[in-house]
């Protein structure tokens, strides 16, 4: 399963590393996203979300040996065509091995290499991910203590258990207790003081690198790249076509190793297969994962905004106008002349209760003396009078 980029030369582009680069996170919150929903109704799922960090690892580091063993390539770079390749600036122009058009000469990897590989891709990544942790907890317990204090220095925990020998051994539980917590928040403090330095400092030459490739001022696109002298190529068609022959020839020669009896060998030649499927259908299942997850996240996204938005409601028709009773005051045909002193309205003020407008001070004097509309009889007080700044 391949998703080939545009671009032309063996030189990946930065939007085909960037992709490459950001898949595992993605793929990790896909992960993280489908046992928190299969957790919901296998509560033993929990488990794993509690070492959530030591079963991503183990996951990619098999994920990543086995790509890195069959492609040269890691996990997310064989899912865009990408092959890893050694730099040799030192090569010889009559070799026979790629050579790439600015003279720096490119070759397979070697063991060393891959396992540095696996090291720069799983292990650091994951010791990163337990330094955050600690950074945050440490940040915690220090807002916490600036607000409520220690609670460690309130109260003073001391047993007195009755007998020489159990005072003695409660003693020492308690010393090796005592100096492993304060080694605990010692190396806490450490971290939390530390890491943000070193986060910064990654990120910054991250970054940099990046730059700089982006600027192609660089053949590497990271710090580790560099560090392990390896370029990232795209394959040729020839290496894409070699890769299947070249894993059934490892497949082979690891079915030719097995030793034993015949049902010992059907056993494991039966293991072998299960886990040679597992592995060829694992690139296809988690990137199948990463798009159900995000297919999953834009449809409770849109849900959760279609029923935070307010619901708009067309307007409601405007109620019907009072009836003129038959012992009020009829209405003037000029709208603009008051019922009350038929002359033009002067400081036009309306009755809330039947919404005839008169003059204010008309209306004012009507409304105190009677206690009601002088067209529909509706009650009203002076409190139902409403001044108008525009007339109608």
């Amino acid at each position: 399963m391949l998703f080939q980029v545009g671009g032309q030369g063996s030189r990946p582009t930065f939007f085909e590393m960037a992709a490459a680069q950001q898949l595992p996170a993605s793929l990790r919150a896909a992960l993280t996203y489908s046992f928190g929903v299969l957790a919901l109704r296998r509560p033993f799922l929990h488990r794993v979300l509690d070492y959530e960090d030591e079963f991503f690892a183990f996951l990619m580091a098999v994920l990543e040996t086995h790509s890195l063993r069959t492609t040269d390539a890691s996990f997310a770079e064989s899912l865009y065509g990408l092959r890893r390749r050694a730099v040799n600036i030192k090569a010889k122009k009559d070799d026979a091995r790629l050579i790439s058009g600015d003279g720096i000469h490119h070759s397979g990897l070697e063991k060393r290499q891959k396992v540095l590989s696996v090291v720069f891709l799983v292990i650091l990544p994951y010791f990163k991910s337990k330094l955050y942790s600690i950074y945050n907890k440490e940040r915690e317990a220090r807002l916490q203590a600036s607000l409520w204090g220690h609670g460690d220095e309130r109260f003073d925990d001391t047993e007195y258990i009755q007998g020489e020998d159990s005072l003695v051994s409660s003693g020492n539980l308690e010393a090796e207790a005592s100096i492993r917590t304060r080694l605990t928040k010692r190396i806490q403090k450490i971290v939390g003081t530390c890491y943000p330095w070193l986060h910064a400092s990654s990120e910054g030459v991250s970054f940099a690198y990046q730059l700089l490739y982006l600027l192609d001022a660089t053949g590497f696109y990271s710090v580790g790249l560099h560090a392990l002298g390896i370029h990232v190529c795209r394959a040729t068609g020839q290496e894409l076509m070699d890769t299947s022959s070249r894993i059934s020839k490892i497949r082979s020669r690891e079915r030719d190793r097995l030793r034993g009896p015949p049902w010992l060998k059907a056993v494991q030649g039966a293991l072998l297969s299960c886990m040679y499927t597992a592995l060829d259908y694992a690139q296809t299942g988690l990137i199948a994962a990463v798009f159900f997850f995000k297919m999953m996240e834009w449809w409770y996204q849109s849900a959760e905004e279609r029923m935070s938005a307010p619901t708009v409601y067309p307007p409601p028709p405007p109620p019907p106008p009072p009836k003129v009773a038959e012992e009020g005051i009829p209405l003037p045909p000029d709208r603009t002349i008051c019922p009350l002193c038929s002359q033009k309205r002067a400081n036009p003020s309306v009755v809330t209760v039947s919404g005839f407008v008169f003059c204010y001070t008309c209306i004012f004097k009507y409304v105190s003396q009677y206690k009601r509309c002088p067209i529909t009889l509706m009650p009203a007080t002076a409190d139902h009078i409403r001044r108008l700044f525009h007339d109608i």
